[in-house]
């Protein structure tokens, strides 16, 4: 584990962040520097809640941060010729953002994804120009995120010129988030807790990181579906995207997290219609899964612990799935009231059907914290 005392001198929180004029000339300007909000109500007390980094206000969502990091540092190494294609597998977001980087630097773009990909989502990345090549056919072992991944492969093994963000594996993705991380810092002051989603592992590990450098007593809580692997849970289908996993990112920072919590569709569902009904502000699966979790550490945590998350995106994509009656009935996800506790277990790897919590945190791929 890398020390906490940091290597170089830490500037104070009000240093951290400039004041933009509001005034761009590229949308590349208005990533960053997102807002953050108090969420209390209707989950607890008005005064007892979290506090909401609202990524949405980027324009493609959380991941214009590492897409446009990623690329600008394999230019800078060689690893990306100029003009050369960009290939990626993604269920969404981190596709909005490569094509605004693709964009920004001149490049084709390759997507490969699959069908559960929204249908605004696929028309704005095939209008911004992008190729989207979508797969027919689950791999037998490792779901739709291996066989987007296979996909890729053949893509790039077909032009020696493209490159591949690889964001579950580079540590660019990571360190792309260290801004979002001192912009929490300098917003709140102090975070006791981060509660993050986790589907690459990158975004939870680059906040954490300047946030455990500022505050060495902060705890991360990690925030699963039901269905990942990403814990130590055996691989089944996943009805929630842009969290969980079938696969076991590299970049995923075990040995930080002091729980986890495993959150299924229909509580998911329901908190995501909670903060549309009552403070407008929403989002999708991510969003609906962190609100469980951290509504539920403000009430059980002492008074004045200062929480935080990150909403990934807005609501507008999941228009027909978590805002969908006819959707969420078919798949039985307005059926009765969500639980207000989790289930509790000691063993990671005791299949889960529904929100659980876990504080003891495992590498599935052998190396345990």
């Amino acid at each position: 584990m890398r020390s906490t005392t940091a290597a170089r001198p830490l500037p104070g929180p009000a240093q951290l962040l400039g004041y933009p004029t509001g005034v761009h000339q590229s949308p590349t300007d208005l990533v960053g520097n997102t807002p953050t909000l108090w969420v209390g109500a209707p989950f607890n007390d008005p005064d007892v809640g979290f506090w909401a980094k609202l990524e949405g206000f980027n324009p493609g969502g959380i991941k214009d941060r590492p897409a446009l990091h990623m690329v600008a540092r394999a230019r800078q190494r060689g690893d990306l010729l100029p003009g050369a294609r960009i290939v990626e597998s993604t269920s969404g977001t981190l596709g909005l953002g490569l094509s605004l980087a693709a964009r920004n630097f001149g490049h084709p773009l390759t997507l490969v994804t699959d069908p559960g990909m929204e249908p605004i989502v696929h028309r704005l990345l095939t209008a911004s120009g992008a190729d989207v090549d979508v797969v027919t056919q689950p791999h037998p072992t490792g779901g739709w995120q291996q066989a987007r991944r296979d996909r890729v492969q053949t893509v790039l093994n077909g032009d020696p010129t493209a490159w591949c963000p690889d964001q579950y594996h580079n540590p660019d993705n990571v360190a792309a988030y260290e801004g979002l991380g001192l912009e929490l810092v300098a917003q709140l002051g102090r975070v006791d807790v981060l509660v993050c989603s986790v589907g690459t592992g990158g975004h939870s590990a680059g906040i954490f990181a300047p946030i455990r450098e500022y505050f060495p007593h902060a705890r991360l809580v990690g925030v699963d579906t039901v269905g990942s692997t990403i814990f130590g849970q055996p691989a089944r289908s996943r009805l929630m995207r842009g969290l969980g996993s079938s696969i076991y990112p590299r970049n995923v920072r075990y040995d930080w997290f002091s729980e986890v919590h495993w959150v299924g569709a229909a509580e998911s569902v329901w908190a995501c219609r909670q903060l549309a009904a009552h403070g407008y502000v929403s989002g999708g699966w991510s969003v609906g899964a962190v609100t469980v979790v951290s509504s539920w550490l403000a009430r059980t945590l002492p008074p004045g612990t200062r929480i935080a998350t990150v909403f990934p995106d807005g609501p507008q994509r999941y228009w027909n799935t978590v805002f969908d009656d006819d959707f969420c009935g078919r798949h039985g996800l307005l059926d009765g009231d969500p639980p207000t506790e989790p289930d509790e277990i000691d063993d990671p790897v005791r299949e889960v059907r529904r929100w659980t919590r876990c504080t003891r945190v495992i590498d599935p791929t052998g190396d345990n914290a």
